[in-house]
């Protein structure tokens, strides 16, 4: 039923009394989010998470198998050899950077996914890392893979996920209180919460490339600590963007940056660190297993 059966004035109260109920639960989404404030262990950065620590860690191991299973299960290290060189990579990060000194360096795993066709890493939260078979035979050396399992590794530290989820949490709410403020029994709520609904989903597309842009970041950071040149980690961009020229946009692209920006973004970003040279301390490491 409308409101046609109500005088207008009756009507309009109505309408403040929403546009009241609205701003409280408007007002309730953004306390809840401003006050799950946290100091990221390693990183310094005040943050807004849904979770903590542990319930990240929880969180990512129950939905591993899951995940795995979606990209064709997860090879065995014991009798894969590009699976031991990811979880040999993944290990010797871990242990020669401060990710070994993070609250996840116990809970950290790397996985090769069996799936030959989708190109894709990601990393859930609290420390699960995943590579697909179809990203992995496309690196040449142990510096690409690097670059990749750092990025990824920078996601957990810098605890994206947890941030994403506040960030989700917060804009449902708003988009509720839109709809509730905005109901006019005719549709009119429907329509303005759809709309709201978009706008999240935008900001959450921003807000995830910016994150992006920072575990390139912190990923090429990761690797040069443990003895990679950071070229690895631009050379993987130039493999993202090879591999984007053909009909499948590899999956890695769906919430990244385009892959010349970030190539200009390691660029600068190496030239800023190395000013005289890379290193000849940093290696590419020896040539991949099968590729």
């Amino acid at each position: 039923m409308g409101y046609e059966g109500y005088p207008p004035a009756r009507r309009r109260g109505l309408g403040g009394g929403r546009l009241l109920v609205a701003l409280i639960l408007a007002a309730v989404a953004i306390i809840s989010y401003y006050s799950r404030t946290e100091v990221n262990p390693v990183t310094g950065e005040k943050q807004h998470v849904a979770l903590n620590v542990d319930q990240e860690k929880a969180l990512g191991l129950e939905s591993a198998p899951q995940m795995a299973r979606e990209m064709g299960g997860v090879l065995d290290p014991s009798t894969d050899p590009q699976a031991r060189a990811v979880s040999e990579m993944g290990r010797r990060l871990v242990e020669r950077t401060e990710a070994g000194k993070s609250p996840y360096a116990d809970n950290f795993n790397f996985y090769l996914l069996a799936d030959p066709e989708t190109i894709n890493a990601f990393a859930l939260p609290g420390g699960q890392i995943f590579i697909t078979r179809g990203l992995f035979s496309r690196l040449e050396n142990e510096s690409e893979l690097a670059g990749v399992l750092g990025h990824e590794v920078g996601h957990v530290i810098n605890r994206h996920s947890a941030e994403q989820m506040a960030k989700g949490q917060l804009g449902q709410m708003l988009a509720g209180a839109v709809a509730v403020g905005a109901d006019d029994g005719a549709g009119g709520g429907q329509r303005a919460a759809m709309v709201a609904a978009m706008v999240n989903q935008m900001m959450q597309l921003k807000y995830g490339r910016g994150d992006e842009s920072e575990s390139d970041s912190y990923g090429m950071k990761i690797m040069t600590d443990a003895g990679y040149d950071p070229n690895g980690l631009l050379q993987l961009m130039y493999v993202l963007k090879e591999a984007g020229g053909g009909g499948r946009q590899p999956e890695m692209l769906s919430s990244h940056p385009l892959p010349e920006t970030r190539i200009e973004e390691i660029k600068a970003l190496v030239q800023q660190t190395y000013p005289d040279g890379i290193p000849t301390s940093l290696t590419k490491g020896g040539r991949l297993p099968g590729v």
